[in-house]
């Protein structure tokens, strides 16, 4: 019988974060903005998320666009991560790479450093590290990360499940390799047959009717916005029983 695989659901809002809780979850990636892959909650969100029955850990990343950090940005990380700390959250989501996609070192060091106490999850910036995956790894055992999100450097997990694999056999057992990406109810099954899954990502959403007339003429609203759902939650929970 294999191990119970633990469920991570990210969510950018209140509702989101009560659906992930009603459904199941047994952990939150808590963020604003997913439909541009994720930035810092409030600090509001993050002190309602601080009461939820499961840990939360918060996404560190202070603007969009690449993961490139100059000392202006490290001020907003390290402010950041600070306000994590302060709202009672368990663990914090980091990442930063150099201009060539190598994940910084001195950045992420500094980062580790600072968030010293809290749980640490390596995000996406890890896929651009390419084909020098191992140093990556090494680099994440060294600094005390928990975990390591990744698609194996694909547009989705299943894309790159063969990648992802040759992660989960360097890693073994010093750092968790969690699947993000593309996991959903059509592609969960597919993933957990072909890795040694103990956790796995996924946003467990459907696409969110958006609202139109001036709100979207004006750019308030994006057309990609998604809903987390508690019934795929509980159906994703379903599909990761042990057998």
């Amino acid at each position: 019988m294999s191990e119970n695989i633990l469920l991570e659901v990210c969510v950018d809002s209140p509702e989101g974060l009560a659906a992930a809780i009603l459904g199941g979850a047994d952990r939150i990636e808590l963020c604003s903005a997913l439909e541009i892959g994720g930035l810092t909650p409030s600090p509001g969100l993050m002190a309602l998320a601080a009461s939820a029955p499961i840990p939360v850990y918060a996404m560190i990343r202070p603007r969009p666009g690449d993961f490139v950090y100059g000392d202006r940005d490290m001020a907003a990380l390290l402010g950041d991560i600070d306000a994590v700390r302060a709202a009672g959250l368990q663990g914090v989501v980091l990442g930063a790479n150099y201009i060539d996609g190598a994940l910084d070192r001195d950045v992420l060091t500094r980062l580790a450093d600072h968030a010293q106490g809290l749980g640490m999850t390596l995000h996406r910036a890890f896929d651009l590290a390419g084909a020098d995956f191992a140093a990556a790894i090494e680099l994440a055992v060294e600094l005390g990360f928990e975990r390591i999100l990744s698609s194996g450097g694909e547009t989705t997990a299943l894309t790159g499940i063969d990648t992802l694999a040759a992660y989960f056999a360097h890693a073994g057992d010093r750092i968790t390799i969690m699947p993000g990406s593309g996991v959903n109810l059509e592609t969960v099954g597919a993933i957990r047959a072909g890795l040694p899954l103990s956790e796995i990502h996924s946003s467990c959403s459907v696409a969110s009717a958006v609202a139109g007339g001036k709100a979207l003429q004006l750019g308030f609203v994006s057309p990609r916005l998604k809903r987390t759902e508690p019934g795929i939650v509980r159906a994703m929970k379903t599909a990761l029983l042990p057998t």
